[in-house]
């Protein structure tokens, strides 16, 4: 494996009595982002939070490079790497833009070297720079989610994931998260996107797995599955 690349064997997740993934295998290199897809309940969210350690997991392995995250505990993964984009956004509301920016370098100095990704940050989001002494609870949904992405991209993983970024976004403002994707993808940054708009995992991803009742039941090029009649029905009810 490439340095830095997520190894993922026999993934599974239980809530209880329930199964919300089972036996998910999966490989990220760097530079490569990789969507997950399927109708709601599929268990793609479910994926992204056992990487984090925020749901219960077993997986025969989970590594990121010679890390094992399987013995990180939840509070520690952002530290071996991982930056994860939550559904929702989660934004500090009631801090600035700044601050909130700030707290996502909580597992680093502050040093000069991250004054530079904060540069970085605003750069990608220049929005971001002009607001940055507003509260983020004032900003608009678009704005929120931009503020979510540069907030994960603080703690300059080696691995982002990101859950539904365009939710409730413009299409404007779709493209531009689109755009945001593949500068950071030039980069060498590994990405797992998961995301109910096709046309944004399409264009952005290279691979997709496919889940359903929380298998991966297929995987291919995207440019081939965007054209697959059983990923139209799964994925998108045609």
């Amino acid at each position: 494996m490439a340095a830095g690349t997520l190894q993922v064997q026999n993934l599974g997740v239980r809530y209880g009595g329930v199964t919300a993934v089972e036996g998910s295998s999966f490989e990220v290199a760097p530079g490569e982002c990789v969507g997950i897809i399927g109708a709601n309940g599929a268990g793609k969210t479910s994926t992204l939070k056992a990487l984090m350690g925020l749901a219960p997991r077993t997986a025969d392995a989970l590594r990121l490079g010679e890390v094992d995250l399987a013995r990180v505990k939840a509070r520690h993964v952002v530290r071996h790497g991982i930056g994860y984009v939550p559904e929702g956004r989660h934004v500090f509301g009631g801090l600035s833009v700044r601050t909130n920016l700030e707290l996502g370098a909580h597992s680093r100095r502050w040093d000069d070297q991250a004054k530079a990704t904060l540069e970085e940050v605003y750069t990608l989001f220049p929005v971001l720079r002009d607001m940055r002494e507003r509260l983020a609870g004032a900003l608009s949904g678009g704005q929120q989610q931009m503020l979510a992405i540069g907030r994960a991209l603080m703690s300059r993983p080696r691995l982002l994931l990101l859950d539904e970024p365009s939710m409730g976004l413009s299409p404007k403002l779709v493209g531009e998260v689109l755009d945001v994707l593949q500068v950071l993808r030039g980069r060498g940054l590994a990405m797992l996107l998961v995301e109910q708009n096709a046309w944004l995992t399409f264009e952005a991803t290279e691979r997709c797995l496919v889940m359903q009742n929380g298998e991966v039941v297929m995987t291919g090029r995207s440019a081939d599955l965007r054209h697959d009649p059983a990923v139209r029905r799964l994925y998108l009810g045609l």
